[in-house]
Parts: structure tokens; C-alpha cells; sequence
């Protein structure tokens, strides 16, 4: 086949799981969404335990996620999704359970529900989906905004002596001792995707081994939310996320990474 050839759309193969069910996503184009539930979908798949896993999805970005992940799904109120999950879990423990949440719903509305479930050590994956904003909502200043960021309430950036730090839950979540795995992704290259997919494998391997809860964080994009490019939002969040939000594990099997 001639290179010309290749991106021709009868040619072009796409790495999609057969597991996401060809809907037309409703996240922006350059959001860091698809390309997480494509990942969690492929994990699943590879696993061979779609019949088995049970994901829940509250409000926010990820509310029609039923739509694009064909496993059993459910969703919850805004912040709700670590209870939700926790009584799946506690109803039929042989199953596979995750949630799929934003900054502002489990760092904020849900930070109870969060910080019990895995204070509890409940037997389920928690996906963290950090963009630093309320994505769905209208761009409102999230727990994870960082100084000086701009946000639809707080148009001048974040300011700490009012508005307080942007808060690192992972690392706070990290330090509850039902928590078996901790670690921080990004998805914006392919190298930041492999070593999201290991997390992702094991943290459900995990949950097969009954070890309690494992914690993934994925720092992402919203080039909408913050008025910029899809390259240069990636641009932003490397230069300004990364430092404040470092990636790699934090908790493996139960012990802090010092």
C-alpha cells in the first residue's frame, strides 16, 4: 500500500475497542475523555471481563458514558458515584466495579463519599479524571484549579489567600490505609498512554485479587473549558499541571512511594 494510500478513510484503521460502542462522543474535540474510555474499555476487554464489570458514572463530563461503554453501567447523583459503587460491590463482590468521575464532582460535591470509600478500602477502581475545571458545568474553578488560573468564577485566577490551594486529594487519598494503589497519568502522548493502560490492568487485577481500592488519577485537557487550542491546552497542562500534579505511582501494594 503506497503511503498516500494510508490515509485514505477505506484504508485508515482505528484503535478503537470493540468494547466502546461507536456512539458519537459528546466530549470535546481534544478532551482527554475518549481516549480514557477507549483505555478502560480495551483493559476490560483484554481481560475478558466485560460480562463482569459494572462501571457508575455521576454528573459531569462523563454523564452519558452509558452511551459509549457497552458494559453494564449505572450512574449516580453528582458526587455519588463511591457510594453507588460501594453498594454494587458489597451487593455482588464478585464483580468488577469502577467509577468514572471529574475534579470538581469527587474533589468537591463527592469529597465525603470519596474519602470514606477509600478510607473503607472498598473492593473497586476509582478513575480521577483531573482537568482542573468544572468542564460540563461552565468552567467554574475547581478544588484542583491551580494559582492563578482563570475560571468562569475567578476571572481574575485563582487567588490562595481567598480562594485557598488547589488540593492534591491523590496524594490525601494516598495516605488512607484502605487504599492499596495510587498513581497519576496523563494521555497526551502515546508513551503517557502505554503506562496508563499498565495502571489501568492492574488496578482491575487488583480488584480480581480482592486487594481494596486502587485510585487512578488522569490529568487532561479541556481546551474549551480553558479557552485554548487542543495542542496548546496540552502544551498548558504539561508546563503548568505536571509540576504541581507530578505523574508516576504513589501507593503500590499498600505502601507509600517515597
Amino acid at each position: 500500500m503506497e503511503v498516500l494510500d494510508i490515509i485514505k478513510p477505506e484504508n485508515q484503521v482505528f484503535c478503537k475497542s470493540q468494547l466502546m460502542t461507536g456512539n458519537a462522543l459528546s466530549y470535546c474535540p481534544g478532551c482527554g475523555h475518549g481516549t480514557a474510555n477507549n483505555l478502560i474499555m480495551e483493559v476490560i476487554d483484554e481481560m475478558g471481563i466485560s460480562e463482569d464489570t459494572i462501571g457508575v458514572a455521576p454528573v459531569g463530563c462523563s454523564v452519558l458514558a452509558y452511551d459509549f461503554m457497552n458494559i453494564d453501567m449505572t450512574q449516580a447523583a453528582h458526587g455519588r458515584a463511591p457510594a453507588v459503587a460501594t453498594a454494587i460491590v458489597r451487593t455482588w463482590p464478585e464483580k468488577y466495579v469502577f467509577t468514572y468521575q471529574g475534579d470538581g464532582d469527587l474533589a468537591a460535591i463527592g469529597t465525603a463519599e470519596t474519602i470514606h470509600a477509600c478510607n473503607r478500602g472498598e473492593n473497586m477502581v476509582i478513575f480521577f479524571i483531573n482537568n482542573g475545571i468544572y468542564g460540563m458545568t461552565g468552567g467554574q474553578m475547581a478544588p484542583t484549579t491551580l494559582e492563578g488560573m482563570k475560571s468562569s468564577t475567578s476571572p481574575y485566577g485563582r487567588e490562595i489567600a481567598t480562594m485557598g490551594s488547589p488540593l492534591k486529594i491523590t496524594e490525601l487519598i494516598a495516605n488512607l490505609p484502605g487504599v492499596y494503589s495510587v498513581s497519576r497519568h496523563a494521555l497526551h502522548t502515546h508513551k503517557h498512554v502505554r503506562k496508563a493502560r499498565i495502571a489501568i490492568k492492574q488496578a482491575f487485577e487488583n480488584t480480581r485479587l480482592k486487594k481494596g481500592l486502587s485510585f487512578i488519577e488522569i490529568l487532561s485537557n479541556c481546551n474549551s473549558g480553558w479557552k485554548m487550542t487542543p495542542n496548546e491546552a496540552n502544551e498548558w497542562m504539561v508546563e503548568n499541571m505536571f509540576p504541581y500534579f507530578p505523574l508516576g505511582d504513589i501507593k503500590v501494594a499498600g505502601k507509600l512511594k517515597v
